[in-house]
């Protein structure tokens, strides 16, 4: 069985593909993660979704050519008559009646109303009795129909919609810098993972070399029975510390591959960026960016429309005056190139309203709710605003002074390197006791990591004060993309 199972796992070796080893760097990562990761792929449906519901608003601006049609509508049924005298009756009646209607209307962006120039056509045939055919055409017809002191909604759709489209477009430019940010943490997770293997491999080196000294000393009686306890007892956790590395690495392999859309049989092996940008940025610089450029600033800007506009809303509704006007032409006969003979003037003026005489101060109450809904909305805004701008001066002041973070990080870790192979070396000729390297050993693995996350740190605010600003400071221009072109990819 033994047998068995070993010539499996060797046959096993040797038929399974071996897995490719890719070498990605930061910006690679961040590129690919923009166009393959399912963030990004989100980012981008919700940015189309904003898109349409634009279109849709800017073609509501424009004429709508519309036809409507009723072809047929049968009839055979008792309906009441009243005759000369007052009195009613049911009379039986049968007929046949079609029409259609051929519109164009606009909407009056000044007003709110709408506009339209109409032509219709109405066909009645009487299936008994007195049998016959009837026409009655409109060739053609203006028509306005204008609310009177009512909320104009094409005025404020046409100020909120446009705002809402810009918030929408800074919200995916944010989006992609997100994404980027997830990317960094991803990479540096897999990073660290491979740092710490790394200091795992060579640890466990050191501690079997310094093991199989420490057992010749002790055959010389040069240390204690203690001292060779204690590097058995490293070689130990050395031990464990590998294995824990390994599958650590593992865990951030598969999260980092997933998120960059990568196969199973790749290996990603991080590469750390050498250099970093060296920007100088001022709070008053980022603010005057974020402000201009951020989804913040316009999200503010629509909420405040809004609760402006629910406040005209409420005061528009404590009356109605709506006008209904028509103007044009008319004709009947019993065919239908007659009936466009002959035609008469065709006018129709009506002007409704509704005033409320005693609603108990109903209306009066939703004035009053949505003002002070509007209050709520402002104060929530100018607590947003300063919340914001006191991260984004925390974010500043981190980002200044993380490249000194990072430029002593990187030495303290040359040091403690330093000092570790120092006392490796003093180690073996017996000077140092076993305490002392490995006090020397934590502080050389804990420098390493220390490094590695300043720069992770960098990195991290580096894309966070992109998101915010939408600048790209690096090489000092605005972020900005082809919102067209990307939307109908």
């Amino acid at each position: 069985m033994k047998r068995i199972l070993i010539s499996l796992a060797i046959l096993s070796s040797i038929t399974a593909p071996a897995a490719e080893t890719l070498q990605i760097t930061l910006e690679n990562a961040i590129a690919r993660a923009r166009s393959r990761s399912v963030d990004a792929a989100v980012a981008l449906n919700e940015l189309r979704s904003a898109y349409w519901e634009y279109r849709t608003y800017r073609a509501d601006l424009l004429p709508e050519v519309n036809f409507s049609a009723t072809i047929p509508s049968y009839h055979k049924q008792y309906s009441s008559y009243m005759d000369a005298s007052g009195a009613y009756s049911f009379v039986r009646n049968n007929f046949l009646q079609m029409n259609g209607e051929l519109s164009v209307d606009q909407k009056i962006w000044l007003t709110g109303g709408t506009v339209s120039i109409n032509t219709s056509i109405d066909f009645m045939r009487q299936l008994s009795g007195d049998k016959y055919n009837r026409f009655m055409s409109i060739p053609v017809a203006l028509t306005l129909n204008q609310p009177i002191f009512g909320v104009n909604t094409v005025r404020w759709d046409r100020k909120i919609e446009p705002v809402r489209y810009a918030e929408a477009k800074a919200q995916f430019l944010s989006a992609s810098e997100t994404v980027a940010m997830n990317t960094i943490n991803y990479f540096f997770n897999l990073l660290m993972a491979r740092e710490n293997l790394e200091i795992a491999r060579q640890n466990l080196e050191n501690a079997k070399k310094l093991y199989e000294v420490a057992k010749e000393k002790r055959a010389m009686g040069q240390i204690s029975e203690n001292d060779l306890l204690q590097m058995e007892l490293n070689l130990l956790n050395a031990n464990s510390d590998m294995t824990d590395c390994e599958s650590n690495l593992k865990s951030n392999m598969f999260t980092l591959r997933s998120f960059l859309d990568y196969s199973e049989d790749i290996d990603l092996e991080p590469v750390a960026p050498a250099l970093v940008p060296d920007v100088d940025v001022t709070f008053a610089d980022a603010l005057d960016r974020a402000l201009a450029n951020n989804k913040f600033a316009k999200n503010l800007r629509r909420r405040q429309l809004e609760a402006d506009y629910e406040v005209a809303k409420a005061k528009a509704g404590m009356r109605e005056i709506n006008l209904f006007a028509q103007v044009g032409y008319t004709g009947t006969d019993h065919t239908f190139s007659h009936a466009y003979n002959n035609l008469k003037d065709n006018q129709i003026v009506e002007v409704g309203f509704s005033i409320p005489l005693v609603d108990w101060g109903k209306r009066r109450g939703k004035v009053k709710v949505a003002q002070s809904n509007r209050q709520v909305v402002e104060s929530r805004l100018r607590q947003e605003t300063q919340n914001f701008n006191q991260d984004l001066f925390i974010l500043v002041e981190r980002f200044c002074n993380q490249k000194e973070q990072l430029r002593i990080a990187d030495k303290a870790s040359a040091i403690a390197q330093k000092r570790y192979n120092t006392n490796v070396e003093t180690f073996l000729i017996g000077r140092i006791s076993t305490l002392d390297l490995n006090d020397s050993q934590v502080k050389k693995d804990e420098s390493r990591q220390q490094y590695v996350n300043e720069l992770f740190l960098y990195w991290y605010y580096f894309y966070q004060l992109r998101s915010l600003t939408l600048w790209d400071y690096e090489n000092g221009t605005g972020i900005d993309a082809d919102i067209d072109r990307i939307v109908k990819n």
